[in-house]
């Protein structure tokens, strides 16, 4: 799946069991599950009994297409904090889920195309998952499909659905549920399913004001990414004394820890971008 992903950008990639460790320069690392896609890890760094721990993305609730995330004791956590302020605390899944699936069923009554906008690689398949495929044909885009199959080989559930062309496109239309990636809002190729009714699957949906910039008609909140709660939680639960923050709000996370006694630094060249979020 990450050759898929990178193309010929990496063609030289070693992979690593879950736990498996290796030593390179004197440091032991070993790779756990971050919770966050199929595949997706943590680093557990060793070296002389003490240990870092750099979390990349991850999330806490349950999620049936990966790993669940793994809490690894450590003396240094560096974590994201991509959705780092209180503000953002996730719902349950399966009340997502029944949300979306509502959703897609009073637009199929009325007619409507349900456009549910993802991320390609990870949360799309999270989304197929979590949607009821006896509502209706479901419909993923290519950049979508390329992924699945890298999925359901390794075993992960997904509603029976099909890639979108020219020749299915109106199987779809007035009742089916079409996952696809943002970039197509607004597009030729999305216009092709109207009249349609669009949504988007997201942290960012917490705030309203978000989804109205987007002309969205709905948004669901569904995040890969750990909230405030569970950033808290696992803070807690590494028993790190030392805090790095990356990807996101570090200032306010770092500040906060320190507050409550922790030592706590911003790590620099890991700053979100515009773009790595849809990407």
């Amino acid at each position: 799946m990450l050759r898929e992903r990178v193309g010929g950008k990496s063609p030289l990639i070693e992979s690593l069991d879950y736990g498996s460790r290796v030593t390179i320069g004197g440091i032991t690392l070993s790779l756990h599950p971050s919770g966050h896609l199929l595949g997706a890890a943590q680093v557990r760094l060793e070296k002389k009994g003490y240990v870092c721990v750099v979390t990349g993305d991850y999330k806490r609730q349950p999620d049936s297409t990966c790993a669940p995330f793994e809490v690894l004791p450590c003396h240094a956590f560096f974590t994201e904090c991509t959705f780092g302020l209180p503000v953002y605390q996730w719902p349950k899944t399966d009340a997502v889920a029944a949300e979306i699936n509502h959703w897609w069923i009073k637009n199929k009554e009325n007619g409507l195309t349900s456009v549910l906008f993802s991320y390609a690689l990870g949360k799309a398949q999270r989304v197929l998952s979590l949607v009821d495929d006896s509502i209706g044909p479901i419909g993923v885009h290519g950049s979508i499909s390329r992924f699945d199959s890298h999925y359901e080989k390794a075993g992960v559930q997904l509603a029976k659905h099909q890639r979108v062309t020219a020749d299915n496109l109106a199987d779809f239309k007035g009742k089916g549920l079409i996952v696809a990636p943002g970039s197509t809002a607004g597009s030729p190729w999305l216009l092709k399913f109207s009249p349609l009714s669009s949504a988007f699957a997201s942290g960012w949906m917490q705030v309203r004001g978000n989804r109205r910039r987007r002309a969205l008609d709905r948004g669901f909140i569904l995040s890969d990414h750990v909230d405030w709660e569970g950033l808290q939680r696992t803070i807690k639960e590494t028993g790190a004394d030392f805090v790095g923050t990356m990807h996101g709000f570090t200032n306010i996370v770092s500040r906060y820890l320190r507050e409550t006694g922790l030592q706590s630094v911003e790590v620099d060249g890991f700053q979100e971008r515009d773009d790595v979020e849809e990407s």
